[in-house]
């Protein structure tokens, strides 16, 4: 049999109010749209993913993510009321006419979702595909809040009125929980339509199956406050999400060895200088209780800093951790010190900040970057946590280190 032919596209103006810019803001050291063109470029069943936009700085880092920009959306399809159907007609009337391609099956990726699980993109089309009868198949998840408790106001200063009615239950506002009917709230991690529906004149059709998603995937971007807290998720969530970049590596059973950056991991990243040259620089007190705790639970830390300053040996002395400083290539220090301290590479855990830490990333068996990385180290970390360098991030690991060993 012919395999269908599934065109993902996500939709991507460059006109966002709410956060400026926002389909190619840095989202976890990556493009938010580089998230969506991930999920279309890893699907098994999509056959192409373009983006659909109006912006040609969009389209450019779309292409460099992978994504196809065979034309730039017109203006008048690019407005703040400009709903998805025509955006989403005038792409495949655009792929008709100068390519006389028409897929089987379009998938909506809104970029606004970017936490998905691996399997949702192919989940939507193998279930459309697999009922004939069905026009589109859309993501949900279980509602956070139940409509059957909820009310209108028809008039100022009367009764308010239930919003639904259930049948057999009287006064469903008042009803347990458990007798009422699940709702289920639709997400933008995915949309699989039918292109006949679309073309027919509707984005959904009237037939519309479900695609059960957990709701721990579940974000939308609409304001810094959501991006703050959608990073965390994709950070430190622990999900199967679609990634851009490797696959994170999971935290080791067991970790015995950890080695720190020095500038921007045990400090802040910043020095003050007087005039005579002599520098300082800023540390956190909670990251030396912490260190404290791990060396006394048995585990090995070690610095390993592109400095030569006395500040570098003024600190380690005082936290009683060894240290190389003036050190150009850490990934050959780090080898060095796999073997002289005969630890296993698997159960050690580098932390880093800067371009240069990324060598070091892959020798050892979890990755971490501090929270104000630069995005290349973000991108490549195993792990990202969520204090800055200098600002309690080493107390943060020790935290989990201890916890882990522990468990």
């Amino acid at each position: 049999m012919k395999k269908p032919e599934v065109l993902a596209i996500i939709p991507a103006r460059g006109g966002s109010k709410g956060i400026p810019r926002k389909n190619i803001r840095p989202f976890s050291g990556y493009p938010l749209i580089a998230w969506s063109i991930a999920a279309a470029l890893q699907a098994e069943t999509v056959t192409r993913a373009i983006v659909s936009t109006d912006d040609e700085e969009i389209a450019t880092v779309a292409r460099q993510w992978g994504a196809g920009t065979p034309f730039l959306r017109p203006a008048e399809h690019a407005q703040d009321a400009t709903t998805d159907l025509p955006v989403f007609t005038h792409a495949l009337q655009w792929l008709f006419e100068h390519e006389n391609y028409r897929p089987d099956v379009v998938v909506q990726l809104r970029p606004t979702s970017p936490i998905r699980p691996r399997d949702c993109v192919d989940a939507a089309v193998r279930m459309l595909l697999a009922h004939p009868d069905a026009d589109s198949v859309r993501g949900v998840v279980p509602a956070g809040q139940n409509p059957h408790k909820m009310w209108r106001i028809p008039a100022e200063n009367g009764p308010m009125v239930n919003l639904l009615e259930v049948p057999g239950i009287e006064e469903p506002y008042n009803a347990p929980r458990q007798l009422l009917p699940p709702v289920y709230w639709q997400t933008g991690h995915v949309d699989a339509v039918r292109t006949a529906t679309i073309l027919n004149g509707s984005m959904s059709g009237g037939r519309i199956f479900p695609l059960i998603i957990d709701p721990r995937y579940a974000v939308d971007l609409d304001s810094l406050i959501d991006w703050v807290k959608a990073e965390w998720l994709a950070n430190n969530g622990g999900l199967d999400s679609v990634y851009p970049g490797n696959p994170r590596r999971p935290i080791p059973e067991r970790i015995e060895f950890v080695v720190l950056d020095f500038d921007g991991v045990i400090t802040d990243n910043r020095v003050w200088t007087d005039q005579d040259g002599r520098e300082m620089v800023a540390s956190n007190r909670s990251d030396s209780l912490g260190l404290g705790l791990i060396r006394g639970a048995g585990v090995q830390v070690f610095v390993i800093s592109k400095e030569v300053n006395p500040v570098v040996e003024a600190r380690c002395n005082k936290l009683k951790i060894p240290y190389l400083q003036g050190i150009d290539d850490k990934a050959t220090a780090l080898k060095k010190l796999l073997v002289d301290f005969k630890v296993d590479p698997a159960c050690t855990v580098f932390v880093g900040n800067d371009l240069n830490d990324l060598p070091c990333f892959p020798l050892v068996g979890w990755s971490v970057a501090v929270a104000d990385s630069l995005p290349e180290v973000v991108r490549h970390a195993d792990f990202v946590l969520t204090q800055r360098g200098g600002h309690g991030a080493v107390r943060e690991l020790c935290d989990l280190i201890i916890n882990r060993n522990e468990a």
